[in-house]
């Protein structure tokens, strides 16, 4: 599938930048240990939220995360779970393959995954809180898909934008993405002018100086 120009321009900025954008719109988004578990490269895309939880009883359970795999049809989706167990696994590798070859982008878990290499060796991106051995075997169930989750603090509905990279995991309601990538795409050119001016010989402390970032949000170009 042929990626939206919404999220080509969502692609060309990173976190930091779509951060910034969040802060001077007073918007939440941006989170708090959600990093890359293998050097995998940024992922940017529509969430597919899916709500962990721990298993209370001895019923049997489907396989967390794979029907909502099974169900996805489009190339631009991220998967984003919520409710991880610290030190159990909620990813791993079968699910990366499957995964992979729905044409998913990629894995937000607020929680743990094991068969990190896995994912690597297919070049499947996976963020996370960290990696454990431990299984999600009678420990952790999906409790549900397709509806509001909280993620490290934030609130993240399905088809909210996801933006992930080395420094972390950002998420931007759909309903404000337009503003928020204008505001981001003019903090990024004003960024870009203000490290050439460092590197022309300008005295940084007046480049850093609040005015910059005022015009930033005058609208300046």
């Amino acid at each position: 599938m042929t990626p939206t120009p919404l999220l080509d321009r969502l692609a060309a900025l990173d976190t930091n930048t779509v951060s910034d954008a969040l802060d001077f719109l007073g918007l939440p988004g941006a989170t708090f240990g959600l990093h890359p578990l293998w050097d995998c490269p940024k992922i940017v895309g529509r969430a597919s939220t899916i709500q962990l939880g721990p298993k209370t009883d001895a019923k049997p359970t489907v396989h967390l995360i794979s029907p909502v795999i099974a169900q996805i049809q489009s190339g631009d989706r991220i998967l984003v779970i919520a409710g991880g167990i610290e030190g159990i696994s909620c990813w791993g590798d079968i699910l990366a393959n499957a995964a992979q070859f729905k044409r998913i982008r990629g894995s937000v878990i607020d929680g743990m995954s094991r068969d990190i290499e896995g994912s690597e060796s297919i070049g499947y991106p996976v963020f996370g809180r960290g990696v454990t051995m431990i299984s999600a075997r009678n420990r952790v169930i999906q409790v549900s898909s397709g509806e509001r989750v909280s993620v490290a603090g934030v609130l993240v509905h399905e088809d909210d934008y996801v933006i992930a990279d080395r420094c972390g995991t950002v998420f931007v309601p759909a309903a404000r993405i337009e503003e928020v990538i204008d505001l981001g795409e003019r903090i990024a050119r004003r960024q870009d002018g203000m490290v050439e001016a460092v590197r022309g010989g300008r005295s940084v402390a007046d480049v850093m100086h609040d005015k910059e970032f005022d015009a930033i949000k005058e609208g300046s170009k």
